[in-house]
This record gives C-alpha cells, sequence and structure tokens, in this order.
C-alpha cells in the first residue's frame, strides 16, 4: 500500500471513529476498521483521543436530558427526512 493509500484509509477511517465507538456501524465495517486500527499507530492514536472525549462527555453531561417539548420536535422533523447514507470502501 502506498502512503497515499494508508492516508485515504486514515482519513476514512477516522471520519467513521464515532460510528464505530457507538456501535453504529455493521459488524463487517466494525472488523474492517479494527483491522486498520490494529495495523495503525496514528490512526489507533486518534481513535484513544475520541474514546477518551466521548467518555468525558458521557461523564460530565451524561445524566443532561433534552426537554421533551424539543425531543419531540426533533422526532417529527426527523420523521419527515429520509436519510441517505454514504458508504466509504476503504478496505479490501
Amino acid at each position: 500500500m502506498s502512503d497515499e493509500d494508508h492516508k485515504t484509509d486514515c482519513s476514512v477511517v477516522i471520519s467513521e471513529v464515532y460510528l464505530y465507538l457507538d456501535l453504529e456501524c455493521s459488524d463487517e465495517r466494525r472488523q474492517l476498521i479494527q483491522h486498520h486500527l490494529d495495523d495503525c499507530s496514528d490512526c489507533l492514536r486518534e481513535y484513544g483521543i475520541e474514546h477518551e472525549v466521548k467518555a468525558l462527555v458521557a461523564r460530565c453531561c451524561g445524566d443532561e436530558r433534552a426537554p421533551q417539548e424539543l425531543r419531540e420536535r426533533l422526532r417529527m422533523k426527523l420523521s419527515e427526512h429520509v436519510v441517505e447514507v454514504e458508504s466509504h470502501e476503504y478496505l479490501p
């Protein structure tokens, strides 16, 4: 793999790290990301930083909830929209 290919793979992995952390990607995707993290110390370091930030936010704000009215408005707005998901194929 060339340096340019590796950098592209890294940018995609980092862009999906929150999906990975939140268990919001498919098992296949998780395995691909995990394999990349196992092989790439730069991405693993970035993943570690993101993981710590997420844990800090959860500790500091974990008990806070949005007001019921706001949640209902968001649900209504979200139900009005169709979301198209863009998939990045970055690893063989």
